[in-house]
Parts: C-alpha cells; sequence; structure tokens
C-alpha cells in the first residue's frame, strides 16, 4: 500500500504511525526527552539551549526572528529571553534602527554554557545519524525542506 494515502488523515485507511509529523513530533519529543537532564546538569532548559544556538548562529538578533528560528512562539520568547538576561546569559538592547525591535546578543556566559552544551549534545546527534551516508542524510534535509516549503506555500 502506499504510505503517502495510509498518512492521509482523510483517508479511511489512515494509520497514525504513517503520518509524517506524528513521526517528526515523536522524534522530536524523544530527542528533547534525551537531552533535556543533560541540559539541566549545566543548568540550561531546551528552550534556552534553542536561543543560544540560534544566536550561536549570528547575532545580534531580533526576538521575532530568534522565535523564528527556534520554533517558538513570540510571546513565550519574550519571556525566554527576559528570564536569560536576568540570568545573565544573555543580553538585549533597543535596535538602533527600530525602536520596536529588541537585539539580543550572547553575553560571556552564554557563550559558555553554548560550548557546554553542544559539547553534551553532539555525542547524541552523532548517535542520531549513525548509519546514514552522507547522501541519506542530504536527502533527508531535502525532504524535510520540501515538505516546509509546501506548508509555507499555503500560508
Amino acid at each position: 500500500m502506499d504510505n503517502r494515502i495510509l498518512g492521509d488523515p482523510g483517508t479511511p485507511d489512515f494509520q497514525v504511525g504513517r503520518y509524517p509529523f506524528f513521526l517528526l513530533n515523536r522524534l522530536a519529543g524523544r530527542y528533547n526527552g534525551v537531552i533535556e537532564p543533560r541540559l539541566r546538569s549545566i543548568g540550561l532548559d531546551v528552550p534556552s539551549w534553542r536561543v543560544l544556538m540560534v544566536l550561536g548562529e549570528r547575532q545580534p538578533r531580533g526576538v521575532r526572528d530568534i522565535a523564528d528560528a527556534a520554533v517558538i512562539p513570540l510571546s513565550t520568547m519574550t519571556r525566554i529571553v527576559q528570564r536569560m538576561v536576568a540570568a545573565g546569559l544573555v543580553a538585549s538592547s533597543g535596535s538602533a534602527e527600530d525602536a520596536r525591535v529588541t537585539q539580543v546578543s550572547l553575553r560571556a556566559l552564554g557563550e559558555e554554557k553554548l560550548s557546554e552544551a553542544r559539547a553534551i549534545t553532539a555525542p547524541i546527534y552523532a548517535r542520531i545519524i549513525r548509519g546514514f551516508t552522507r547522501r541519506d542524510f542530504d536527502r533527508l534535509l531535502d525532504l524535510l525542506d520540501r515538505m516546509h516549503r509546501n506548508l509555507t506555500d499555503l500560508e
């Protein structure tokens, strides 16, 4: 049987185990469950880790940009950033170009925690991709990007 049909919630043959969004949520949930206790051991939670990872790529960034990249609602991200400012992980300031935008950047402690978090999550990542060839992994990323673009077209 065609898994596209089995994964279609509009068909009588629907099987939740063939529904890609169930599988993606299950994967993300399991991954977060595995990394969360490790992150807690260094004083971080998953949302803070996501913010640090986003800022580790490029900074400063606006709160909305971080929320979009981390896939966290803006109102929730605002509270996360406020908590991280209070903890000394990040600094926030108004944008010189647009006073409505709050820019966020890593502080020294945030840089240290990012380095620690990368070190403790890297072995998990290596375990997850074990057995994937470069071609497999490139294909996986391409397929996920295609699905995301198809969803973006619906907006």
